[in-house]
């Protein structure tokens, strides 16, 4: 096999070719600066939206449209870029058929890399820095999925799709409630003669709290209504249902006074439980939508 190192020493006097040997840790140094960088980064924010409802609200929407980004990262998306809709990097915009802007202002996110082993023998992810771009500062075609409006029916069959509890119809309720999970009985009770958006709202909410029961061995209605309320919040941004009426002013006692490392358990926690049930939604949509595409064809 021929070599062709030969064709990078430097010669004919060409000043940009250098006899510097790479440092390699100098180069690991940098990298860990710039983990540490973002990682402060990711406490700061999770501190200020635990005081500020307004600012806890702004992350969930960004969590609502980057659905498979971690917490930490939707924190990171918050503090660079709130109103990036769509990241790639430069390969990514490549493939996608579009180019990146000339000095573009791009978006620092953590990205999961080699595993390793700890110390006291677990297994670890060690995670490496990621710049990426939002669609806003690219050139070309850029493919973004068109928002489709579903019909009312199809979505909150496919709210319904699989619960992990049943579901009963009743008259009413106590204190006005749509709907209402009972841990005791083990089912989602809901009221009759509710509008579409009203149903998906209080039976997304309840059944968030299904979600988190499920996964608790202590479930308590009292401290699960924020995680549901914010799962809720996030499925009805993401199916594109109304959230005016959503308050995030009184966040509670023990999210304002967590840790960063404590709300951002709280944030996961409340993404794994919107994304349980988006999951189950996703795939009752497709079985709707495999007919329609096979009536098409013929």
């Amino acid at each position: 096999m021929s070599n062709f190192d030969d064709i990078f020493s430097g010669q004919n006097g060409n000043s940009r070719w250098s006899d510097q040997p790479f440092d390699k840790e100098a180069w690991a140094a940098k990298k860990q600066e710039e983990r540490k960088e973002l990682y402060a980064l990711a406490d700061s924010t999770a501190a200020e939206i635990s005081g500020d409802g307004e600012k806890y609200q702004k992350y969930l929407d960004v969590q609502s449209r980057f659905s498979r980004y971690t917490p930490t990262n939707a924190l990171l998306i918050l503090a660079q870029m709130p109103e990036a809709t769509q990241l790639k990097d430069f390969n990514g915009w490549k493939e996608a058929g579009a180019s990146v802007q000339r000095k573009p202002k791009s978006v620092k996110i953590l990205e999961p890399g080699k595993e390793y082993d700890r110390e006291d023998g677990t297994r670890g992810t060690s995670f490496e820095v990621k710049r990426v771009y939002d669609a806003s500062q690219t050139r070309g075609r850029v493919r973004s999925a068109p928002a489709v409006k579903l019909d009312d029916r199809v979505l909150l069959k496919a709210l319904i799709h699989r619960t992990p509890v049943p579901i009963q119809t009743v008259d009413s309720l106590p204190n006005n409630m749509g709907a209402l999970y009972d841990h005791n009985q083990q089912v989602i009770f809901v009221c009759r003669g509710m509008g579409a958006e009203d149903i998906f709202r209080s039976v997304s909410k309840e059944l968030a709290h299904a979600e988190i029961a499920g996964m608790s061995e202590n479930y308590n209605r009292n401290d699960a209504a924020f995680k549901a309320y914010s799962a809720s919040y996030l499925l009805c941004k993401r199916y594109g249902v109304d959230v005016s009426d959503y308050n995030f002013s009184r966040l509670p006692t023990s999210f304002r006074e967590s840790n960063p490392q404590q709300v951002r358990e709280t944030l996961t926690e409340i993404r794994d439980t919107a994304n349980q049930i988006s999951t189950r939604m996703y795939r009752a949509l497709e079985q709707n939508r495999a007919p329609k595409a096979k009536e098409q064809e013929r």
